[in-house]
């Protein structure tokens, strides 16, 4: 607790605002995957009326079940690329705020369903955009994509958001079109009825609760809990960590925002303190195995793969325009996550880890 109480006392950066989400009608897509379950238990914390439309959860265990997600939220199951499915779901339902994180999330699954991918991160995309357009009382939207946007060089440097986009794999690209598609719904329709739309590219997240195929932490507590090592394929490779309450306090302080003050960026990029140093996976995996008592990884190379080896992003914007800077350090966010796998390893209520991490986390105002 000391070493993650330090690692927030010295920032006083803005935080979301209960006033302002209390009585707020979002529509939250992707709560049933775990940065959405982290999404949708904070804002029901903070008194919104929270309508969820997601596939089921493609984990298991998920903690979607076992935080018992579905009876927070208004929660409906309903696939993103069939365009009657989400206009069932919406139907006469007007919203006050939009958060999209729904998504094909996995850089090895893009490669393996390509034309999946883009249609459930394209397609669904636009698929929401127009059954939201003329929307009564809506007042902002936020895509959620990546930091995998851009046309990555693979020259280390940090990219800002005026950086070509790109993407070398199916789901970097089909989030970068993803950006596009926003952009062009927000110019053409939303922006003329007084809608303001963005775009979140958040860095890798951890957190407790992540149960996802091909993800580092959640392989990691998969191998400890089976007495394996984790295998690594690229452990020199460098992320912007970011622990999940940092990445979902910036969605919601742009969301507010966005809602409030026309000159608020269109897209913005979140990640690690500027300057902080880069964390390999190699690093982040030997801190996670120490916390679990675990055994040590091991590197088995995959030449076949995708994945970028070096990948930054400059985060400065975030800081000047909204006053928002992560405030977890790497060994924090590490030391966060684990404590909450360790405990519910042991039994403890899923929802109360997540609830009492974020009551820390809003603590230090």
């Amino acid at each position: 607790m000391d070493l993650r109480r330090r690692a927030l006392a010295h920032l006083v950066m803005r935080l979301p605002d209960p006033a302002f989400w209390r009585g707020k009608r979002v529509l939250l897509t992707g709560h049933t995957g775990f940065k959405g379950g982290w999404a949708a238990i904070w804002l029901t914390r903070m008194g919104a009326e929270v309508t969820g439309l997601a596939l089921a959860p493609d984990q298991t265990p998920s903690l979607f079940e076992l935080a018992d997600v579905e009876n927070l939220v208004d929660s409906h199951i309903a696939d993103l690329r069939e365009p009657a499915a989400v206009e069932a779901v919406l139907g006469g339902r007007n919203f006050d705020l939009v958060l999209h994180m729904a998504a094909q999330p996995i850089v090895r699954t893009s490669v393996e369903d390509p034309v999946g991918t883009f249609a459930a991160n394209v397609m669904g995309t636009a698929h929401l955009l127009q059954a939201l357009r003329g929307r009564t009382g809506l007042k902002a939207m936020l895509v959620v994509t990546s930091d995998k946007v851009y046309a990555n060089d693979e020259a280390g440097r940090p990219f800002a958001e005026a950086d070509p986009l790109g993407g070398k794999d199916p789901y970097s690209a089909s989030k970068a079109a993803a950006e596009i598609v926003t952009a062009s719904f927000a110019r053409s329709f939303f922006e003329k009825e007084g809608v303001a739309v963005g775009t979140a590219r958040g860095g890798n997240v951890i957190g407790g609760g992540d149960f996802s195929r091909d993800r580092l932490v959640a392989d990691i507590v998969r191998a400890a809990r089976a007495g394996e090592a984790v295998v690594l394929r690229h452990p020199e490779a460098t992320r912007p960590w970011q622990h999940v309450l940092d990445c979902l306090a910036a969605y919601f302080v742009l969301l507010e925002r966005l809602a409030s003050d026309p000159a608020t960026p269109r897209a913005v990029n979140f990640g690690p303190r500027p300057g902080g140093p880069q964390v390999t996976v190699g690093e982040l995996a030997s801190l996670a195995v120490e916390a679990l008592g675990a055994k040590p990884w091991v590197h088995r190379p995959d030449p076949a793969s995708l994945e970028a080896k070096a990948l930054a992003v400059d985060t400065s914007l975030a800081r000047r325009a909204l006053g928002f800077e992560s405030r977890l350090d790497g060994p924090a966010a590490v030391s966060l996550t684990m404590d909450w796998y360790r405990r519910q390893g042991v039994g403890e209520s899923a929802r109360a880890l997540c609830e009492e991490q974020i009551g820390l986390y809003e603590s230090d105002r």
